[in-house]
């Protein structure tokens, strides 16, 4: 587990921009697997917060301990600065040597930190893609290459808990498709915690399996990710972003160019996916996505219906709009963003028996 506590006034979050009256206030408990994502808008908090993990920023009231070891106790004297804790960082720039080759980059930050025996070198850059880059420079390199560069030298320090802070902020989206992919391994292959900053819905959905969601420095919700992001509760500055994350499973390849994806909770037809019969994929169904009906319509160009069950509805801060929870079969949760209007007509209320139409699936693959 790593467990958090900090309590952080603007005044003192040296080198970080918040508007005046910031304050961070947060008390986390976070697993030691996975990649847990700190997602929220501009000024929310989120790399104040890896800073202060990273022992970059130093809480007066703060108390971080990573498994059993404690890096930061106030109350204690305890402050583990940051080139003593066993964590690798990851910014939106790679800040690579610019006279060093790759290799030589990676060597740098492998004596840095101790490596001395180049431990894990063949595994990290094998994971990372980048064995053909060795020889090249810095300045030859693409974006996403330097980041990928950048990650590998990270894992070189040995570290117990990797830290990105927007790594893809600065890319475009070519490269942001091409270096997605390896993150992905990371999260699969790695046994260490990663955290991960970012205010884009879909990275998050992507890589997370664990969510923090931040607003003015504060925690409003705090779990696996496809458990937060199905609440019908979070606050307005999220409902834009609205949307829920299922995994689901390559059932088919039709005849006409459709691919047949199965869930508990049901099937999904989506555009054909080059995938091998039982590939896992993630989806993203996007709340305004999602449409109610009383009942299946033959003549509807929507394929995806979903028998479900009306949870909640919640209003919205967008006048006229409501949110729906929709639980399937399976317990299986969907959000749906409607208008009163529809609604009211439609009788639509807690316990009420629906079809949800999904109009679009976003794919991650």
């Amino acid at each position: 587990m790593i467990a958090a506590t900090f309590q952080l006034d603007y005044a003192s979050a040296s080198g970080v921009a918040h508007s005046a009256g910031f304050c961070l206030d947060v008390d986390l408990r976070l697993p030691e697997k996975g990649v847990t994502a700190l997602f929220g808008h501009s000024g929310s908090g989120k790399t104040t917060l890896l800073r202060c993990v990273a022992g970059l920023n130093r809480a007066p009231k703060g108390r971080l301990s990573v498994a059993s070891e404690v890096w930061q106790d106030e109350a204690r004297g305890i402050f583990l600065p940051t080139h003593k804790r066993p964590l690798g960082l990851v910014f939106q720039e790679a800040s690579l040597f610019p006279h060093l080759s790759v290799r030589k980059n990676l060597e740098y930050g492998m004596k840095r930190s101790g490596n001395k025996a180049g431990e894990g070198f063949d595994a990290s850059i094998d994971l990372l893609g980048i064995r053909p880059l060795l020889e090249r420079a810095p300045e030859g390199l693409s974006g996403g290459e330097r980041q990928r560069v950048a990650v590998a030298r990270a894992l070189l320090t040995r570290p117990r808990l990797l830290l990105m802070d927007e790594p893809l902020a600065a890319l475009d989206l070519k490269r942001k498709q091409e270096i997605l992919p390896y993150l992905e391994k990371l999260r699969e292959e790695l046994d260490i915690p990663m955290l991960y900053v970012s205010h884009a819905p879909d990275e998050v959905a992507r890589l997370a399996d664990h969510l923090v969601l931040l607003e003015n420095g504060q925690v409003v919700a705090s779990g696996p990710l496809m458990a937060t992001l199905a609440r019908a509760d979070l606050p307005p500055a999220f409902a834009e972003d609205a949307g829920v994350v299922l995994e689901a499973t390559v059932a088919a390849h039709e005849s006409d160019g459709l691919t047949r994806l199965e869930f508990p909770g049901g099937q999904l037809y989506v555009s054909c996916r080059d995938k091998p019969l039982g590939s896992r994929l993630r989806c993203r169904i996007h709340t305004s996505d999602v449409s109610l009906a009383l009942a299946a319509h033959g003549d509807s160009s929507i394929l995806n219906t979903l028998p479900a069950t009306v949870q909640t509805i919640v209003a919205t801060d967008t006048p006229g709009h409501v949110l729906a929870q929709l639980a399937l079969s399976d317990g299986t949760l969907l959000l749906a963003r409607i208008t009163e209007r529809s609604r009211a007509a439609l009788g639509i209320t807690p316990g009420l028996a629906v079809i949800a139409q999904v109009k679009s699936v976003a794919l991650f693959a």
